[in-house]
């Protein structure tokens, strides 16, 4: 306190991390990155625990064997859904009745903002069928849900009649304390929404649905299920939900937990568990494990319709049964036994899961990174810009630039304050630039029927086109904005909105990185070198590449391509130019659909800061 407290101990330390903020800001990146890196090592790495009492043991005895029942009725809801050609929903209702659960429906409609190249659909209209086991005992006031999400596309039949045949078993049972309920939602995530959406009994995303003519009790747990295939080799689980939310680990714990008891082979992001830590091939597996779930948690899609359930603070996963080469073969009873694990234990539960994390990463299925130790990699990627923060205000307050800065001696007096730049200089730049984030996340659903009247190109396609000329239009800022600018202290001027700009990027990534750590880790090792040295002296082509390839545009091109790469399906250029314009319109279609947050935080954040710093390079 008395270093804070003294004026002259405070100017001495003020000069010192002036002299020296070029090598303290390398210096804390390299610590950041060296620091997440390390995060996927024993050392910091930790193995997964079972907080929540009432699921630490797994002595259950597990007596599912309808493993030919439920191949006998996937056969049955796949001719019956190609004879009709949608979801089977009499043939459903029946099925589900004969095995003694309430069975209901709900139809529900939904017109995108612009077409689904990827489904191909537009005007979506869809039913969901599910029925109720009630718990004999205990009052309807809390449940469980197993959700089976089927498309027009998508081959989901094993697991519709394993989730039968695991109804009739359940509805043999005496010991349930929370009702079951088993759903089958139409159009995948769209009839998932639908049904939570009226079960909550909220609207927040314009979904039109039919009420829901039963209900069980509030929502403990949810679990949704995907398999291609009567045989798998492994199952793979998938944890990152919308906006990045991710369950509460002890959920992920108890699948892990019951499927080494059924001897099932588990993967996390499709990748097995490391078998030797000792060695350096365990830690750089978990480093490409780790990477693959930053990419994905960043993304901010639900990654399966238990991302969903989350917003709804149900804790849920998504279990996806793999078929591949590999030499070990399990059949549905050795699912369906890990399932009826789960669900057992989750029906001793007293309250919801709160006791383990809700904020980790995931080197390995069996080892975990807390939030206390992989925000420290976040934090000294901050810290770069709270160095050149102080640096900027410190100079900006002695009236020099840092060319004078750098050749005045420690000891020598400052200069006297120049003439000063008033704010209403800034407001220009300003008001620009966040009306270009504001026209890109406006302009480009809005204008889609303008653009194809005019241009020969379907709607998806006019967005896409127009967010990038749009971005585009941004580069030419500085020639807009400079003239306007007062230029009676021109050093002023572009190191006050530098300035201005860097806290405006430090503040968005800190409350990123709060909520998404893997966006904001992201964004941050981008964004973060660029914006510490861009200038508008010096070399300024290396600069402008700089700023060019560290852009949020270019920071979601790279991440595509090292996604591919860390799932050894390398992309070409042209590939990656078409996966780039494809997630650009999923990315803009899923704000408008389920409240994803990316697009704005782009749009609206992000780029306007990133045009402050283009405004700054070519400051004149």
């Amino acid at each position: 306190m008395g270093l804070l407290s003294d004026p002259v101990r405070r100017r001495a330390l003020a000069r010192l991390v002036l002299r020296l903020n070029a090598p303290l800001c390398v210096l804390s990146y390299v610590a950041g990155i060296a620091w997440f890196l390390a995060l996927a090592f024993p050392p910091l790495t930790q193995r997964t625990y079972m907080s929540e009492n009432a699921m630490g043991s797994t002595m259950v005895e597990e007596q599912f064997a309808a493993g030919d029942r439920a191949r006998s009725l996937a056969r049955d809801f796949t001719a019956h859904r190609r004879k009709s050609g949608a979801l089977p929903v009499a043939w459903l209702e029946r099925t589900m009745r004969s095995v003694g659960l309430e069975v209901y429906t709900q139809s529900f409609s939904r017109k995108l903002p612009f077409p689904d190249e990827t489904h191909e659909r537009y005007m979506v209209s869809g039913i969901n069928v599910y029925g109720i086991l009630r718990a004999p005992r205990a009052a309807s006031t809390e449940s469980l849900v197993l959700t089976v999400p089927c498309g027009p596309d998508s081959t989901n039949s094993q697991a519709v009649g394993l989730m039968l045949a695991l109804a009739a078993h359940f509805r043999g049972q005496i010991y349930w304390a929370k009702d079951i309920i088993f759903l089958v939602t139409e159009h995948d995530l769209l009839g998932t929404e639908a049904w939570l959406e009226a079960y909550h009994d909220v609207n927040v995303t314009g979904m039109q649905s039919s009420p829901l003519q039963g209900r069980a009790g509030a929502i403990q747990a949810a679990v949704a299920l995907e398999l291609s295939s009567d045989v798998v080799t492994s199952l793979d689980v998938v944890v990152e939900g919308l906006n990045g939310q991710l369950p509460n680990l002890d959920l992920l714990n108890l699948f892990q937990t019951f499927c080494q008891k059924g001897g099932l082979l588990c993967t996390l992001q499709g990748k097995l568990q490391p078998q030797d830590w000792t060695s350096i091939d365990g830690p750089l597996q978990s480093v490409q494990t780790l990477l693959l779930m930053v990419l994905q948690q960043a993304s901010g899609r639900p990654h399966g319709a238990h991302g969903l359930f989350l917003r709804y603070r149900v804790e849920a996963l998504t279990l996806r049964g793999i078929n591949s080469f590999r030499q070990y073969k399990y059949d549905l009873v050795a699912v369906g036994k890990a399932l009826e694990g789960m669900f057992r234990k989750l029906n001793h539960l007293l309250e919801r899961l709160h006791q383990s994390f809700f904020f980790y990463l995931l080197p390995a299925l069996s080892r975990f990174v807390s939030i206390g130790l992989y925000m420290p990699a976040a934090g000294f990627l901050l810290l770069v810009l709270g160095l050149k923060i102080s640096s900027a205000s410190t100079l900006h307050e002695a009236g020099v630039g840092p060319e004078e800065a750098g050749k005045t001696p420690g000891s020598s007096p400052p200069h006297p304050p120049t003439q000063g730049v008033g704010l209403a200089s800034l407001v220009a730049p300003l008001l620009v630039s966040q009306a270009m984030g504001l026209a890109l996340y406006v302009l480009p659903v809005l204008g889609q029927h303008v653009a194809t009247q005019h241009f020969p190109v379907a709607e998806a396609e006019a967005v896409v086109l127009t967010l990038l000329a749009i971005y585009a239009a941004g580069l030419a800022l500085p020639h807009n904005t400079h003239r306007v600018v007062s230029t009676q202290a021109p050093d002023k001027g572009w190191m006050a909105l530098k300035l201005v700009a860097l806290i405006y990027l430090a503040l968005q990534l800190a409350c990123i990185t709060l909520t998404n750590f893997s966006l904001g880790f992201l964004l941050a090792a981008s964004m973060v070198p660029a914006a510490a040295v861009t200038k508008p002296s010096g070399p300024r082509p290396l600069y402008t590449a700089l700023l060019v390839l560290t852009s949020p545009a270019a920071t979601l091109l790279g991440s595509l391509f090292l996604w591919r790469e860390l799932q050894e399906a390398p992309l070409s250029l042209a590939e990656g130019w078409q996966l780039f314009l494809a997630a650009l319109a999923q990315g803009v279609l899923e704000h408008h659909t389920y409240g994803s947050l990316l697009f704005p935080l782009l749009a609206l954040g992000l780029y306007p800061c990133w045009l402050l710093f283009w405004n700054v390079l070519f400051w004149k």
